[in-house]
């Protein structure tokens, strides 16, 4: 392959010192090339950087002590459920069943005894975190039924390599050493592999003393696969046990199974737990672990199904040495009864539910087990050499946390994938189900990991947008129907949402290569545009100033430089798209420049850009009338109406999405659509009014838990030269971490890389494991898919972008010197960087076709 160098000046800013980058923290557990996790003891030191430590806390480092509290890594495969590795080993938020289950944490554990060593029999986790004793559901009553109250180890640490998880275990009375590691299969490209219902857990046991130990490893578990009093057992499989629960013939949702195996040619396996009442079954399982037991005992087949189950692994470590011992988990929920969205009229009685892809692929948990039995290696060599190109990159350890950390969103219920291969998403997951349905096209604009990892899929959630959710007229629902099919509409389209989906078919042809894909959606493309034009822009000035539905969940009335982003964003992809396709494109290109004019003309205030309310002179007409688009008005609300315009608006305050549409129009490779100048300075601005280092003063009587009190953040929105409104849009005071990485990525793309940085500090301290889940930044609900816009941090320092039409890899580097990231594209992943001022991409998995690079 011939490759051509075409560099251009670089941006202007203020690009990070090289040094900063040079300081990857690789404290925790470091993945070697073949797919082998190192002790912790054995990783590299951290180097302190301004970068790499924030108020005395070290990003992508060893969570320990009180950072432990709250940490729940989830494990299984995208659209598959999950299981969660907690932080001191626990396994928790088990939810198998295609909804969350965010607080069901069954009696599922392992142990090891020692043999001939009273007082070594020990469940396999440290010590149970303060807040599970007293206020985690039914504590009040003593915690019935939890392992809380068995032997346990008295120290622990975590770390991460997505998608591994290591926690290392000690206590003074254990002769032997303990480390879990916790890993369910990662492969950029690889769609199917990284969504099956599986997860693997590696015990690696040491001797370091001078005699050897005999010991017995088990794994234990209670039934909990049965749903209310339907038929239950506890089954055999090879290796192992497995816990299943029938159903009845009309609710065949209720049916599934869960098995636990592994490959050891001494296991035993106890398949009928103690029958009794109280804690008879749970008190009898303990005695066999502390006598150091190990037998087989079939199932039961009368008297009552069994009501839990063991494996038992005798083993031997001789003095200095290691044994590991692997357990493979897998699943299988079949069927659901989940059908969401209004079907049109005069539609058929609905006979379909939504199914997982695993159901369309395997018949069972039998063939799941199998098939992670014999591809167990291969998978996790996959998955290692992942996360071995991931975390060699020169990037600053906090935006590599970032990133990382909301990769777990795809292992999460959020992400659904039905049977025939789409994607479908909720926006995050409520404590026992899905939050807002629909792959919400406002909320997933943010979300820039999927068309990178796995691009095959981000292209059906665009064939689903055009083909199944929008009508005749161009409308589009913002929400999908799910299982997914044409679906009535039955609320407004949003402007945000619709017009961004525009501008990722452009990144989606861009990436694929694939003009005949385009060609296809072209025309339904256009009828989306065209019904924005009508509906927003009927007076076709270049700006949206009729009522606009956005990610806010209202309206804004009057033109405004976030949504007004978008439509140009969406008119220089169309443009882009049609002079590619043949086709006259010449309305939308006056339409781009009349509103790019207005736009920076009217919109932008001298230093950022604000709201023009506009109510009295719109063919919406009068908003009090207008009920479907602002709801009822109070006596003391039609005043404020009068004085002040329309409920919920931003007006001249300081909007962090203030320039959204311009992002995602760069992350797109659609390019700028405002003047860089200018939006360099609303950036800063957004910077300089709306980061926050300290909240103890400022007010949010609105949803106050994403940040408060002492922590800091970025609030989405703030009014430095006056104007708020008595009334501003709903969430206006909040902190959402969607949008501070947003913000952060569009700086760096900017060339105001400190800025950005901060900002992902920031945002990252509050997530490091004391109040909430490092692995789970919520919004609307746990793993809010809008986090995924972390991914773009990887962009906005780098400029990686990968063009398959002109098969050109385009770098815009805010980072002076040599530097090397992650890079992943069109089914292959490596990494990319500059190496003695000449760029390069070395692929891991998969090729890319370069034939030129550009650096910018």
């Amino acid at each position: 392959m011939k490759t051509r160098i075409v560099s251009k000046p670089s941006a202007s800013g203020n690009p990070l010192k090289r040094r900063q980058f040079l300081a990857l923290t690789a404290a925790s557990a470091a993945v070697s090339a073949t797919g082998a996790l190192t002790p912790l003891a054995e990783a590299a030191p951290a180097t302190k950087t301004p970068a790499s430590t924030s108020g005395g806390w070290r990003f992508n480092a060893v969570y320990t002590g009180e950072h432990l509290s709250r940490i729940a890594f989830p494990m299984g495969g995208m659209g598959a459920g999950m299981i969660c590795l907690e932080g001191l080993g626990a396994f928790s938020h088990v939810s198998l069943r295609h909804r969350p289950e965010v607080f069901h944490q069954p009696c599922l554990f392992a142990a090891v005894s020692v043999k001939g060593q009273p007082g070594t029999a020990k469940v396999l986790e440290g010590p149970v975190q303060p807040w599970k004793i007293f206020g985690a559901g039914n504590t009040g009553n003593g915690a019935p039924g939890a392992t809380y109250g068995l032997p346990r180890f008295r120290a622990a640490a975590f770390a991460v390599r997505f998608p591994f998880a290591t926690v290392t275990l000690n206590d003074p009375n254990m002769p032997l050493r303990v480390e879990l590691t916790g890993w369910s299969p990662f492969i950029p490209g690889d769609a199917d592999s990284s969504s099956l219902p599986v997860a693997g857990l590696e015990y690696r046991f040491t001797n370091p003393t001078k005699k050897p130990l005999e010991a017995v490893f088990s794994f234990n578990a209670k039934n909990f696969m049965v749903v209310g009093s339907n038929a239950q057992a506890i089954k055999p499989i090879r290796g192992g046990f497995m816990l299943w629960g029938g159903a009845p013939a009309d609710r065949p949702w209720e049916e599934g199974a869960f098995c636990a195996v592994v490959d050891e040619p001494d296991v035993k396996v106890n398949h009928a737990w103690f029958r009794g009442g109280w804690w008879d079954p749970l008190t009898m399982a303990w005695k066999d672990i502390a006598a150091a037991a190990a037998y087989d005992r079939p199932p039961v087949t009368e008297g009552g199904p069994s009501p839990g189950a063991t494996l038992f692994v005798p083993f031997t470590v001789a003095p200095g040495a290691s044994r590991t011992i692997i357990v493979k988990l897998a699943w299988y929920v079949g069927h659901t009864n989940q059908r969401i969205g209004r079907d049109p009229a005069n539609t058929p009685a609905p006979k379909e539910y939504y199914r997982p892809w695993y159901a369309g692929r395997f018949k069972g948990v039998e063939e799941v087990a199998e098939f992670w039995r014999t591809r167990y290696d291969e998978l996790r060599r996959g998955s290692a050499a992942f996360a071995e190109c991931f975390y060699s990159s020169t990037l600053p350890p906090e935006v590599l946390e970032a990133v990382a950390a909301n990769l777990t969103i795809l292992k999460s219920p959020t992400v659904l994938r039905q049977a025939d291969g789409r994607l479908w998403g909720w926006e995050g997951c409520s404590d026992g189900s899905g939050c807002c349905h629909g792959t919400c096209t406002h909320v997933w604009n943010y979300a820039q990991a999927i068309p990178h990892l796995f691009p095959d899929l981000e292209r059906t959630l665009r064939d689903t947008e055009f083909n199944f959710s929008q009508d005749k007229r161009g409308h589009q629902t913002f929400r999908s129907a799910l299982p997914i099919r044409p679906i009535e509409p039955d609320f407004h389209a949003a402007a945000d949402g619709q017009l961004g989906g525009i501008m990722k078919v452009f990144r989606e042809w861009r990436l694929s290569g694939d003009t005949e894909w385009l060609r296809r959606l072209w025309p339904k493309v256009r009828q989306s545009l065209d019904y924005c034009i009508a509906t927003w822009d009927p007076g076709e000035k270049g700006v949206l100033e009729e009522p606009h539905h956005n990610t806010y969940d209202i309206e804004f009335w009057g033109p405004n430089g976030m949504c007004t982003s978008f439509y140009l964003g969406a008119l220089k992809a169309a443009v882009l798209m049609g002079q590619a396709l043949g086709d006259n494109v010449a309305r939308y290109a006056q339409l781009l420049e009349k509103g790019i004019y207005k736009t920076e003309s009217e919109l932008f205030d001298g230093e950022y850009f604000i709201q023009k309310i506009e109510w009295k002179n719109l063919r919406a007409g009068n908003p009090v009338e207008n009920k479907s688009m602002v709801g009822s008005y109070s006596p003391e609300a039609l005043q404020l109406l009068e004085k002040e315009g329309p409920k919920y608006q931003y007006g001249k305050g300081c909007l962090s999405d203030g320039v959204l549409g311009d992002w995602l129009a760069q992350v797109c490779g659609v390019g700028p659509v405002l003047d860089t100048q200018k939006v360099t300075s609303h950036l800063r601005a957004v910077h300089r009014y709306n980061l926050k280092h300290d909240l103890t003063d400022y007010p949010n009587p609105q949803r106050p838990s994403y940040a408060c009190g002492a922590e800091g953040g970025l609030l989405l929105c703030t009014w430095p030269k006056g104007g708020e409104l008595s009334l501003p849009f709903v969430y206006s005071n909040e902190v959402w971490t969607g949008i501070e990485y947003q913000v952060a990525s569009h700086l760096m793309l900017m060339g105001r890389v400190e800025e950005g940085l901060e900002i992902v500090r920031v945002c990252r301290r509050r997530y490091d494991g004391r109040i909430r889940n490092p692995f789970n930044e919520y919004e609307c609900g746990h793993w809010y898919a809008r986090a995924m816009s972390s991914y773009a941090l990887l962009q906005g320092l780098t400029g990686a972008r990968y063009d398959a039409v002109t098969k050109t890899l385009h770098l815009a580097p805010k980072i002076k010197g040599d530097w090397r990231a992650f890079f992943s594209a069109h089914g292959s992943f490596g990494t990319v960087g500059m190496k003695r001022g000449k760029p390069f991409y070395e692929p891991v998995r998969g090729q890319l076709d370069i034939q030129r690079f550009e650096v910018h």
